[in-house]
């Protein structure tokens, strides 16, 4: 028997070629997919048992043949009113081939005045980064990053150990208004390629970065780099290099500076300057990936979570877990170890920052 009745069983419904589908993500007690069409910017959430048919729209199986591996996974089968709904939703969105293209509202973007704005820099984002990755791309293979990751290792292993004598140095920059705004411009230097690398990376697992440019919040202006289609990169690790490629530039813009520290003969200005810079540098690198939104921390604990809304959705749950509410139990198991760890790791992470200030002002106050 056909699990699709009526004239509608025979149909062979294709998604869009630009149509792209995430891993299941959780979001509070439910698990979704996020789907987003590429082209025109439509995105939304949909259930698992509505991903299961969606993503067997290919071009080549039938509703009949959708609906009966649908029966067997769940046990029910479909009727026509069921797959017209679903069929009327994605042909509204323009996700089917064949249905008219619907692009999303434009969002409009705030005006940019002197205090707050944003400007791109690049008439195309892809094309740029694209070609920043013909000319770097390399470093991302095993064998150029493997040395590359070990000697930010060791760097900070000599910042961790030289913490005290790199503090006072940061205590004596600022009283050199010139070695100061060069330290200063290095850092914002910094910053810019931390953004440029999270766009070469995730050109490097097959993204695409929508927007370059400057964003200010007078008196900060920083760059940014917008990956349009970071939650549907391949794998798990690719989005999760992609969030930490930022903080790891900002390590290696540092190592010839800690080379010439270590190793060069420069006046004690110069000495203590790039001293300062390299704790302030390593400061600025991890600062980036405490587990906050909307910081990079935020966006690994989040796949790590396989998780969207995680702060949010783990705050929910702990709020019922708290009041031994029933609700909780209806968590799924992921949920009640991911939510619960997420909490707790950056409870850890905040403790450990409010233990570092305390310890490195108690060595200001007492050098």
């Amino acid at each position: 028997m056909s699990a699709v009745p009526g004239a509608l069983a025979a149909y062979r419904p294709e998604l869009r070629p630009s149509v792209l589908i995430s891993d299941p993500l959780l979001d509070g007690a439910a698990t979704v997919h996020l789907i987003k069409d590429a082209e025109t910017g439509n995105s939304f959430k949909v259930g698992a048992k509505e991903h299961f048919l969606i993503a067997r729209m290919d071009g080549e199986r039938s509703l009949a043949e959708i609906g009966e591996e649908y029966a067997g996974a769940y046990g029910r089968r479909l009727g026509d009113a069921h797959w017209q709904q679903i069929l009327t939703m994605l042909g509204a969105k323009g996700l089917l081939s064949g249905n008219p293209v619907r692009k999303a509202p434009a969002v409009t973007a705030a005006p940019r005045t002197l205090l707050r704005g944003t400007l791109p820099l690049v008439a195309d984002a892809d094309a740029t980064t694209a070609r920043l990755h013909r000319l770097f791309g390399f470093l991302l293979a095993p064998w150029a990053m493997a040395p590359l990751l070990a000697l930010l290792v060791a760097m900070e292993v000599v910042v961790t150990v030289r913490a005290g004598e790199l503090l006072l140095a940061v205590r004596e920059l600022f009283t050199n208004p010139v070695l100061l705004t060069g330290t200063a411009i290095l850092l914002w230097l910094s910053t810019a390629l931390h953004e440029l690398a999270h766009g070469v990376v995730a050109r490097h697992y097959g993204g695409q970065v929508a927007e370059i440019g400057l964003r200010w919040r007078l008196p900060f202006v920083i760059m940014y780099c917008t990956v349009d289609n970071y939650p549907y990169l391949g794998r798990r690790r690719h989005r999760i290099a992609t969030a930490v490629a930022g903080a790891v530039m900002n390590l290696l813009f540092l190592l010839p500076f800690c080379a010439l520290w270590l190793f060069a003969p420069l006046d004690d200005a110069t000495h203590e300057a790039l001293a300062a810079l390299l704790l302030l540098g390593s400061v600025q690198a991890f600062a980036m990936l405490v587990p906050l939104p909307p910081l990079d921390g935020y966006k690994i604990a989040s796949q790590l979570a396989g998780a969207t809304g995680l702060a949010a959705s783990a705050g929910g749950y702990l709020r019922l877990a708290l009041r031994r509410s029933p609700e909780a139990t209806a968590y799924p198991r992921r949920a009640r170890i991911a939510y619960p760890a997420y909490v707790l790791g950056t409870v850890f992470v905040l403790a450990a920052l409010v233990a570092a200030v305390v310890a490195g002002a108690h060595h200001l106050l007492t050098a």
